[in-house]
C-alpha cells in the first residue's frame, strides 16, 4: 500500500473535468492558474494521481464510521475534506487517544504510523469523542456560550453604541450583519472574537492578546491572535482599519494569492464587497468613537480584504487589519491546553517538503469548520465583541478572557 495524501484517487476515480470537480473550493481566481490541490503546508500543488484500488475510499469510510468526516462524500477521492478529517484523526490521536501516540504531526499524509492506528481504531470499533452525535447533545459550555451571544444581540439592539449606530444607519452592509438580524442557530458554526485592549494606544506594535472561540457540532474550542491591526503591520500611508464589532459572514477561500509560496486557505467575507470596517482617524492606533467624524457614516467603509488567517507561533502580530489565529496553541474541547509548537511553523519559510512543519492550532480550526459544518453550508458566522461583553451571562464575567488566555499566553495577559 502506497502513502496516500491531498490528490490521491482510486483506481478510475480521477475526474473527467479536473477544474470543475475544484471548482467549489478554488474561489477567488485560483483555478485560473493550475487545475490541482493546493498543499499549503508544503506550498505546493498536488495533481490528480490514479491508484489501483480502492485505498481512498476505504479510508474515507474509516473516517466517517470514526466521526471525523461526517460531512464528506466517499468518492474514492483524497479531496480537501479528505485532508481536513485525516489531519484530526491524527490530532486527536495525538492529544485525545488514550492508546494514542503524542509525536505524531497531524500533517494529513497517511503513512505506515498513520496506518497503524487507523487499524487500531477498526479493531476496536472506536468512536471519535467529537463525533457528530455531540451535536444533538451539546455541552454546557457550548450552551452557555450561545446563550451569552443572544444576551449580546439583545443588549446591542438596546443598547447600540455611537460605533454600531453608523453601522445600522448604512443601507447596505454585504457581509457585516446588523444587529437586529444576527443569527445564534445551533446548526451553523461560530467564532467568536473576545477583543482586549483596543481601545489602547499601541504605538509600535500589538501583541496577539486576543481571544477566539471556535463553536461547533455542540462543542467549544479556543485560540488565540488579534483582533486589531499592529502598527508595523500596516503601510505608512494607511490609516489602520479596524472591523468593526458585531457579526460578519464569512466563507473559506485562499490568501495571499497573489504570491505563489504563500498561499493558503483562509475565511474571507462572504459578500466579495467585503465587512464594513471603521478607519484610526485620529491615528492614535486604538479603536475609540473619537473615530467616528460627522454622523459617523463618513468614518466607515467596506473592505473585501479583512480575512481570518494564520500568524504563525506568536512572535508578532501579522494583522493589517485582518484577524489572525496563531499556530503555537489551542484549547481543547475538554479546555485542556494543547501544544502545537514541535510541528507549528513560525512563518511561511518553514512550511515546505523538508521541514514539515504545519500551520499548527490554525490547521485544527479551519478542519474542524470544514468538516462538522452542516452539509451545504459553506460559511461561518463571525461575532466580533470586546471583553466587557462577557459580563452580561455569570457563566463567564470579567476575567474570563483573561483566564483563558493565561493558558494560552501568558507573556500577553
Amino acid at each position: 500500500m502506497g502513502v496516500l495524501y491531498l490528490g490521491s484517487c482510486d483506481f478510475g476515480k480521477v475526474p473527467s473535468n479536473r477544474k470543475e470537480f475544484l471548482k467549489p473550493y478554488h474561489k477567488d481566481g485560483l483555478t485560473r492558474r493550475v487545475v490541482s490541490f493546493r498543499d499549503d503546508d508544503r506550498t505546493t500543488w498536488r495533481s490528480f494521481r490514479e491508484g489501483q484500488s480502492d485505498e481512498v475510499a476505504n479510508l474515507q469510510q474509516f473516517l466517517f464510521k470514526a466521526g471525523f468526516m461526517p460531512r464528506g462524500v466517499i468518492d474514492g477521492i483524497f479531496d480537501y475534506v479528505t485532508q481536513a478529517a485525516v489531519r484530526l484523526f491524527q490530532e486527536y490521536v495525538r492529544t485525545v487517544d488514550e492508546n494514542g501516540d503524542a509525536s505524531m504531526v497531524p500533517d494529513g499524509i497517511v503513512g505506515n504510523i498513520t496506518r497503524q492506528h487507523i487499524t487500531r481504531w477498526k479493531n476496536h470499533n472506536k468512536i471519535a469523542e467529537w463525533n457528530p452525535q455531540v451535536a444533538e447533545n451539546p455541552t454546557s459550555e457550548y450552551k452557555n456560550w450561545i446563550n451569552l451571544l443572544k444576551k449580546s444581540k439583545a443588549h446591542y439592539k438596546a443598547n447600540p453604541g455611537p460605533i454600531m449606530q453608523a453601522v445600522n444607519s448604512i443601507e447596505n452592509t454585504h457581509s457585516t450583519i446588523k444587529a437586529a438580524n444576527w443569527s445564534f442557530n445551533t446548526d451553523d458554526v461560530h467564532l467568536i472574537g473576545i477583543r482586549r485592549k483596543h481601545d489602547e494606544s499601541q504605538r509600535v506594535k500589538r501583541q496577539n492578546d486576543d481571544l477566539f472561540v471556535l463553536l461547533v457540532s455542540g462543542m467549544v474550542f479556543k485560540f488565540w491572535g488579534s483582533t486589531d491591526p499592529s502598527k508595523n503591520m500596516v503601510s505608512s500611508h494607511r490609516i489602520d482599519p479596524f472591523l468593526v464589532e458585531g457579526q460578519h459572514k464569512y466563507r473559506f477561500g485562499w490568501h495571499k494569492i497573489s504570491v505563489e509560496r504563500k498561499i493558503y486557505r483562509a475565511l474571507k467575507p462572504y459578500d466579495p464587497r467585503g465587512v464594513v470596517i471603521l478607519r484610526d482617524l485620529d491615528r492614535d492606533h486604538a479603536l475609540t468613537p473619537n473615530d467616528l467624524r460627522g454622523e459617523g457614516k463618513a468614518s466607515l467603509e467596506l473592505n473585501n480584504s479583512i480575512n481570518i488567517h494564520w500568524s504563525g507561533i506568536g512572535r508578532s502580530n501579522w494583522s493589517a487589519g485582518c484577524q489572525v489565529i496563531v499556530g503555537k496553541s489551542y484549547l481543547n474541547h475538554k479546555n485542556n491546553l494543547v501544544d502545537c509548537s514541535a510541528f507549528a511553523s513560525s512563518g511561511y519559510s518553514q512550511l515546505n517538503r523538508v521541514a514539515k512543519k504545519t500551520k499548527g492550532a490554525y490547521n485544527v480550526l479551519a478542519d474542524l469548520v470544514v468538516c462538522y459544518s452542516k452539509p451545504g453550508a459553506d460559511y461561518v458566522l463571525y461575532t466580533l465583541g470586546r471583553e466587557e461583553s462577557l459580563n452580561l451571562d455569570a457563566n463567564f464575567g470579567a476575567n474570563y478572557a483573561i483566564n483563558a488566555m493565561q493558558k494560552l499566553n501568558p507573556s500577553a495577559v
